[in-house]
């Protein structure tokens, strides 16, 4: 009970913390308005999945499906969606919306994939973890948006029209999973003891973590993604690759820990799952908004223009999708294939030349077309992941 509080209370502090130091003026150079603000996002999205979580006890399940989904990239969404906003009125931070968003999906894939794996191993010796039917629905739609993805680069802009495809497969995917069998999870930790509260007390603390949380993000999402800029050029460090990389590192951190936790508690397939979920959620409602902001910032220009570098980022965003996508189709997860996409993805933080990018994006692709070719059980999985939409549990 003490330990769950302790975790309550430094969390808390964390967005705490930043709303005094931003209301104070207490800090103003950059490098530290980062760290703060960045901190604040951290804590405020712990406060969140813990909330999400009570709350989906007191909700229908329609309405919780499409909240959470939206609750779990809300942390990421503010910071990105600043960025397209300012896009509107100035294009140059068009280059800074794409980072944050090929960002956050590599890394939530590289990582966020790779991590639950690798430490069910570590700690049981387990080298491969059986994912449960019941994924079909989010593997399958995040092979649509996967694929359509691809369309994105080619075209050479993020349009409105890509919002209204990518929101309708994230409503599909809703759909579709309310009528599909999930097993339900046992809350543990946090949430576990604020159940115990009682119907009022819980819902109360659900409430009061939440609003917490979402003052902390709303105010320090601005002065984060702007610190992080002005920290690049002060630095001389690029800042594309600060925004692509350290941005969603604060918002998606926590995520991480709950899913490595999971694994250590031998509840890896638990973890990996919820990494799935929230990748389709990103790769349809993250990527959706983006032009939207834009468009509504510009003034009805709805159309961001993507220069060669964001195109190539995307499509090797897209090329990185894909590989994942043929190492879950069979519903197994190897120690190996864990290795695979965390190394292909670290690798990538040290080589950032246009070459590098589509070199990774061919190989990913080639690495999934020889995974599908050299297995029976692959090339029946990858057969069966579009179609077969309109069946129950399917779509």
């Amino acid at each position: 009970m003490l330990s769950r509080v302790l975790a309550i209370v430094c969390a808390a502090a964390l967005p705490l913390g930043w709303l005094v130091v931003h209301d104070g003026g207490w800090v103003q150079a950059p490098p530290l308005v980062a760290l703060c603000s960045g901190l604040g996002i951290f804590g405020a999205a712990f406060l969140l999945s813990w909330a999400a979580e009570v709350a989906e006890l007191d909700v229908p399940r329609a309405f919780a499906l499409a909240a959470l989904a939206l609750i779990a990239v809300l942390p990421e969404y503010a910071v990105d969606v600043y960025f397209a906003w300012r896009a509107g009125k100035d294009p140059t931070y068009t280059a800074y919306a794409t980072a944050n968003m090929t960002g956050a999906n590599r890394l939530l894939l590289g990582v966020g994939w790779a991590v639950p794996v690798l430490a069910a191993w570590a700690r049981f010796g387990q080298k491969v973890v059986e994912l449960p039917r019941g994924e079909a629905v989010e593997i399958r739609y995040l092979a649509l948006a996967t694929l359509y993805s691809f369309v994105i680069p080619l075209k050479g802009t993020l349009h409105i029209v890509d919002s209204l495809v990518l929101f309708s497969i994230f409503a599909a995917y809703v759909r579709a999973a309310l009528r599909s069998h999930h097993a339900e999870r046992e809350l543990e930790g946090v949430p576990a003891m604020l159940v115990q509260l009682g119907l009022a007390g819980r819902r109360l603390s659900a409430l009061a973590l939440a609003g917490l949380a979402g003052v902390g993000i709303l105010t320090a999402a601005e002065p984060f993604a702007e610190s992080l800029i002005h920290t690049g050029k002060g630095w001389g460090i690029e800042e594309f690759l600060l925004v692509q990389w350290l941005a969603p590192l604060a918002s998606e951190s926590p995520e991480f820990i709950v899913a490595l936790l999971f694994s250590l508690k031998g509840f890896a397939a638990a973890g990996i799952c919820m990494m799935v979920s929230s990748k389709v959620n990103q790769w349809t409602l993250l990527v959706g908004a983006l032009p939207l902001a834009y468009g509504i910032s510009s003034g009805g220009d709805f159309a961001m223009q993507l220069d060669m570098r964001q195109r190539e980022e995307i499509f090797l965003t897209s090329a990185q999708s894909l590989f994942g996508l043929v190492i879950i189709a069979n519903f197994r997860f190897t120690v190996f294939e864990a290795m695979a996409l965390f190394v292909l993805f670290a690798a990538q933080l040290f080589f950032t030349s246009a070459t590098a990018r589509w070199f990774y994006a061919l190989l990913y692709i080639l690495l999934a077309i020889w995974m599908v070719a050299a297995s029976a059980d692959t090339r029946r999985a990858a057969r069966d992941l579009l179609p077969r939409f309109s069946r129950p549990g399917g779509g």
